[in-house]
């Protein structure tokens, strides 16, 4: 049908024309099947080339899967030798967490070791009081260097956060009502902390 609407069209134009347009699209039908050729010969090309990409994406896959695996596998070690010892650490500490205290008090037992003993064969009673002092001065001042300190509770305000009631009495004076009378049992801080509470009798 095409062929025969061109003979009609180059009949109406003259000899040169219809020879040009005939060449023109003899020129454009070969340009489309060479283009066409093209597209082809690429699409194979690239289907050829397909595959070998496949693989070595599917290699690169797998090589970063097992560097992964790997350190995952490094740092649990790491981390259960860690957790474990912690935990000998934390029970190392638990048995030999009174070493120092321990340490500083046998001094204060073999000092009155040594007085039980020289009391045995004196009748000096001043002696032996001098004696008694000087190892609870030394005991004092190692529990003092160890953060222990001794609360100071009569004539202050009842605090019930550091003291403890034991029971009330009738204040001696106005000054002394809501305040500490007496001491009944010293309370003691560790490095700021209440390890003792102080028992006491509060004027009312």
């Amino acid at each position: 049908m095409k062929r025969i609407t061109k003979f009609f069209k180059n009949m109406n134009k003259p000899e040169n024309e219809a020879v040009k347009d005939d060449m023109n699209e003899e020129q454009l039908n070969e340009n489309s099947s060479a283009e066409q050729n093209d597209t082809e010969n690429s699409s194979e090309n690239s289907n050829v080339g397909n595959p070998g990409d496949k693989d070595g994406k599917i290699m690169e896959l797998e090589a970063r899967v097992a560097e992964l695996n790997d350190k995952h596998l490094r740092l649990y070690s790491e981390f259960d030798n860690f957790r474990k010892r912690n935990a000998r650490e934390r029970v190392d500490l638990i048995k030999t967490a009174g070493e120092d205290i321990f340490k500083a008090i046998l001094s204060t037992i073999d000092d009155f070791e040594r007085a039980i003993k020289a009391n045995e064969t004196t009748s000096d009673i001043k002696t032996v009081n001098e004696g008694i002092q000087l190892i609870y001065a030394k005991m004092k001042n190692s529990f003092t260097q160890k953060g222990l300190e001794a609360m100071e509770s009569i004539g202050k305000e009842f605090n019930s956060d550091i003291m403890e009631a034991i029971t009330h009495i009738p204040a001696p004076s106005e000054e002394l009502k809501g305040k500490v009378v007496d001491e009944v049992e010293k309370g003691y801080l560790l490095n700021g902390k209440v390890i003792r509470y102080a028992k006491v009798i509060v004027g009312s």
